[in-house]
């Protein structure tokens, strides 16, 4: 019972807090047409405009560069000395999905069971997160958000990072099939299972996974051919997970593969090249600096993060930081993911100390941008300013990789954000809080 109140307590008092910070939120979206003058555009693939111009009607952007005829229907906004960047985007979070770590009805990341394909992000997005305010200030506009648990864990999401509903956030509903790659070696030094536990334990995993796949490939053939002349035959029974698997082993939708060690990356790699009709990308990737050429060779892209601590104890401190550069060099096509949540707004510090470590300028923002968009097939409508083009954008007064600088507005699918969150209303409640107390 003790427990029981402990929890509900929390709950409502998660719910109050969620509910203060709606309330304190009075300013609202606008939309419609608005005319970015006089700014440094950095369209990530045209290069970069000085004293430019773009124009945004409705969702899309219709103009860019340095001279157009600005109706009187369009509302200026001066952005003289200022950049406008296209949005960034992070390709790994759990964002909309968790809130709070510590009290467990606020997380809905995970689910129960080891296969779990058919089971869908965008099912479980919370458009009300109060990370989603703090992230998109940052200038982070959308970012793949994705289940975690068990060996297969689901399918990921894309969505903006303004709306009502998952339906009008999402970019795409189904963005990939993530799958946590089974460990073929120790997880660290407390894991005292012997060489041969943890080969039996990798291979019964890896039998798990091919049984997978054979059984959804055999699905996939029996309903085509089904689909193809259903006249005189039995319908095939449905398999929820099966038909889930459908678009995957197909190549419509890419496997997001989770691994880290060399080991297990170099038996990821030679477990793609058996399924050449599937798109696959890696992710986390924190031994890929040593394998960089293995996968450039197989030509797969890699979600990476900056932020953490070496693989190895003796391991120098930079790899972290110089692993996107490396990756790059090597030839492969690299994006930006924190896997975080609340700290997702820490998106493009991640893409400096790429940039500072190897990677470089042009390329670290390619990788929070195009590159991104690219890899998971929405580069028609995001991950550059271009005519057309969805109008995700934001201006800043610098350099968004460094801390210092700020974002001063932002756009998002045309909708003018209003930049406030849980971060500025507690600035600006303690910032005032002496004239307060003395009145």
């Amino acid at each position: 019972m003790k427990y029981f109140k402990s929890l509900l307590t929390t709950c409502l008092l998660v719910f109050v807090i969620g509910m203060n910070v709606e309330a304190q939120i009075t300013e609202k979206a606008e939309y419609g047409k608005f005319a970015i003058t006089n700014a440094t555009i950095h369209t990530v693939s045209n290069g970069v405009i000085e004293n430019g111009v773009v124009l945004i009607d409705g969702e899309k952007i219709v103009h860019v560069g340095q001279n157009a005829k600005i109706t009187a229907d369009y509302q200026r906004i001066d952005a003289t000395g200022k950049h406008i960047y296209p949005g960034f985007m992070d390709a790994g979070t759990q964002l909309g999905l968790q809130e709070i770590g510590a009290v467990a009805v606020t997380n809905d990341q995970a689910e129960l069971g080891n296969l779990n394909p058919h089971v869908r992000a965008f099912t479980a997005i919370n458009p009300s997160s109060v990370s989603i305010p703090v992230t998109r200030v940052n200038g982070v506009t959308h970012v793949v958000s994705l289940p975690v648990s068990g060996l297969i864990s689901g399918k990921s999401t894309l969505i903006d990072l303004y709306g009502y509903s998952p339906d009008s956030m999402a970019v795409s509903a189904n963005a990939g099939l993530h799958l946590n790659w089974p460990s073929a070696q120790k997880g660290g030094w407390w894991d005292d299972r012997s060489d041969k536990k943890i080969k039996e334990q990798y291979e019964k995993r890896l039998k798990t996974l091919n049984d997978l796949w054979s059984k959804a490939e055999f699905y996939h053939k029996m309903m085509s051919a089904y689909e193809k002349n259903p006249e005189n035959k039995s319908k095939p029974d449905g398999n929820k997970k099966m038909q889930a698997m459908r678009e995957v082993i197909t190549g419509k939708i890419p496997v997001i593969i989770s691994v880290d060690a060399k080991k297990d990356i170099l038996n990821a790699i030679e477990w793609t090249k058996e399924h050449p009709d599937a798109r696959f990308i890696l992710a986390g990737v924190q031994d890929g600096w040593r394998v960089a050429e293995e996968i450039a060779e197989a030509g797969l892209p890699c979600l990476v993060s900056t932020l953490y601590t070496p693989e190895r104890d003796y391991d120098n401190y930079q790899r972290p930081y110089q692993n996107p550069g490396k990756l790059h060099e090597a030839g492969v096509k690299v994006a930006i993911a924190t896997g975080g949540v609340e700290n997702v707004r820490n998106a493009p510090y991640h893409a400096g100390y790429a940039a500072t470590y190897g990677l470089g300028k042009e390329e670290a923002l390619k990788a929070i941008t195009l590159n991104s968009a690219e890899i998971f097939g929405v580069d028609d409508k995001l991950g550059s300013i271009e005519k057309g083009k969805q109008a995700n954008l934001f201006i800043s007064d610098g350099d968004p990789f460094e801390p210092m600088n700020h974002i001063e507005q932002v756009f998002i699918r045309g909708y003018k954000i209003p930049m406030i969150s849980r971060h500025t209303q507690l600035y600006d409640e303690y910032l005032n809080r002496g004239a307060k107390s003395n009145n």
